[in-house]
């Protein structure tokens, strides 16, 4: 096995349990091997630290899978993972068939993301180092969840960095794709081939039931709605009207399904739109509602980009404010790991500031339990979801 030494200083973040090193932070490499290889990592004095897959062409170069020194990175350590894995979601996943069954890093398996909706798998493999193993886990997926058919998603931009070709398409036996899941009473279609991501937001499951208390006999605002889940909620907690917006007419179609499969027909409402556009819109015309729920994309994924993300959420948080009577209720969320928590919180204060409004945090939440963040690894906390009441 090929030994890669540590440039002197480089170790401390890795003992702390980051599982990533970058190519800056590798000394030197002794011995032979092929990219998506284990190889050992050692400190600057030749102390193990642990085993993990190599890709000299990523910059991040190695993904350390063990810091065991007895463990071998075979189909017995893949098991265990996976079975520890679905052990620990089948304990804190409540009132829903449908998980993130492997959250990468989080869950010790970096590169692999597995989610579960009803009997069916979605699997994303989004490293050399993983793809190599794709047919062990594959093979331990079905042996310990026993779904009813599986589906790859790797049409993530991520794998070309990799040198890994972008590819989706039914794993084994075909299946209708368009499947039905169950979340907290609510019913929700989710498309495993032609959604976004692998077909639905789970991160956000337990956000939702955030609208409990707030909505009922209230109006309610839902931007950047993608297929309705937080207007399905709003309807369930007693919303007397829900108006969701998006751009995506495919999601608004789904949208539109979710909300007649739920039986809220009547009291919700999509409307195919840029949600910047029209929010300045519905200011300008005077409109208000009880709660306002912002939900966008990540509007940066690199440091370069922070400055035009925080831009972006001042003025969608701002004119969101501008919507709301006295006592209103902002749901802001941010999917941004690089918009950091402290500082989405500055934003969204400026942005009161600037509307000329006094905020109350009601809430600070995170991702849902089946997305545990490594807290060694900041990477694996992204997603920030406020809760506001607005005066």
């Amino acid at each position: 096995m090929a030994k890669a030494i540590l440039h002197e200083g480089k170790q401390k973040r890795i003992l702390g349990g980051h599982p990533w090193i970058y190519r800056t932070e590798i000394k030197e490499i002794r011995g032979e091997f092929q990219p998506g290889d284990i190889v050992e990592v050692y400190d600057i004095r030749e102390r193990l630290i642990g085993r993990g897959y190599i890709n000299p062409a990523s910059q991040i170069s190695i993904r350390i899978m063990t810091r065991n020194a007895e463990e071998e990175i075979n189909e017995d350590f893949f098991r265990r993972r996976i079975q520890a894995a679905w052990d620990y979601r089948q304990r804190v996943v409540r009132e829903s068939n449908a998980c993130r069954v492997i959250f990468g890093e989080a869950d010790f398996l970096p590169g692999l993301i597995v989610d579960k909706f009803g009997d069916y798998l979605a699997v994303q493999t989004l490293t050399l180092g993983i793809e190599k193993h794709k047919e062990t886990i594959l093979k331990l997926l079905q042996e310990i969840l026993k779904p009813g058919g599986m589906y790859e998603r790797n049409d993530v931009a991520v794998r070309e960095l990799e040198g890994l070709p972008l590819q989706t398409g039914f794993i084994g036996a075909s299946f209708d794709p368009k499947v039905v899941i169950k979340e907290n009473g609510l019913r929700f279609v989710v498309d495993l081939a032609g959604g976004q991501k692998t077909g639905y937001f789970l991160d956000q499951r337990e956000n939702r039931m955030a609208l409990q208390g707030l909505v009922h006999g209230g109006r309610v605002l839902d931007c950047f709605c993608h297929t309705g889940t937080f207007s399905m909620y709003a309807a369930k907690f007693g919303a007397r009207e829900v108006l969701g917006l998006d751009i995506a007419a495919p999601a608004l179609e789904v949208a539109r399904a979710n909300a007649e499969l739920n039986g809220y027909g009547k009291n919700c409402s999509f409307k195919e739109t840029n949600s910047f556009d029209e929010l300045r819109a519905m200011e300008k015309a005077g409109e208000k509602f009880e709660v306002v729920v912002l939900d966008p994309p990540a509007f940066t994924k690199s440091k370069k980009a922070v400055a035009g993300a925080v831009r972006g959420y001042k003025e969608i948080n701002l004119r969101g404010m501008k919507l709301l009577p006295p006592g209103g209720y902002l749901v802001t969320c941010s999917c941004s790991y690089h918009m950091k928590e402290e500082m989405f919180l500055e934003v969204i204060a400026e942005a009161g500031r600037d509307a000329g409004r006094q905020l109350r945090l009601v809430e600070l939440r995170r991702q849902a339990k089946d997305h545990p963040m490594l807290l060694a690894s900041p990477e694996t906390h992204y997603l920030k979801c406020v809760v506001l009441q607005v005066w």
